[in-house]
């Protein structure tokens, strides 16, 4: 039986609860295995070898050879050990972020010294704020596939 989420209400996030813990544990342990540096190099000589021998979704895979992170955390990827998958690919954390926004590097940098995203308009689902799901890429690319 489901728990009551009212935290489903925030607009632009997912909330890395036991359920997406337990969706996503594969895809986490791929992420945590790239700590080492012989997977590191077995990943980027042949990625979709190397997640393969994940037991993750086809789905959860596709997301990871898309670099979509957006993606990888609606299929359960906690963005501590998605992070795993920008260090092997050289991106600081900082551009993983802006990437997430649809932002440049530069673009999310210089908003969140602003101080963020306005809380006005983004408190829950169906106003109109800049976090709201029609205005992020996030939620473009949840719109196109019916969630």
């Amino acid at each position: 039986m489901a728990l009551d989420k009212p935290y489903q209400d925030v607009p632009g996030t997912t909330i890395f609860d036991a359920e997406q813990s337990r969706l996503g544990y594969h895809l986490n342990q791929f992420c945590m295995s790239l700590m080492k540096a012989e997977n590191r190099a077995r990943f980027k000589a042949n990625e979709r070898a190397y997640l393969d021998e994940w037991p993750m979704s086809e789905e959860q895979k596709q997301a990871v050879m898309a670099r979509d992170l957006n993606w990888c955390i609606r299929l359960g990827g906690n963005i501590y050990f998605l992070a795993k998958i920008g260090a092997t690919d050289g991106k600081s954390f900082q551009q993983m972020a802006g990437s997430m926004t649809g932002m440049t590097e530069e673009e999310y940098r210089d908003m969140m010294i602003a101080g963020g995203r306005s809380v006005e308009g983004n408190r829950v689902v169906g106003e109109d704020g800049n976090a709201q799901a029609h205005r992020q890429p996030q939620g473009k690319s949840q719109q196109k596939a019916g969630a």
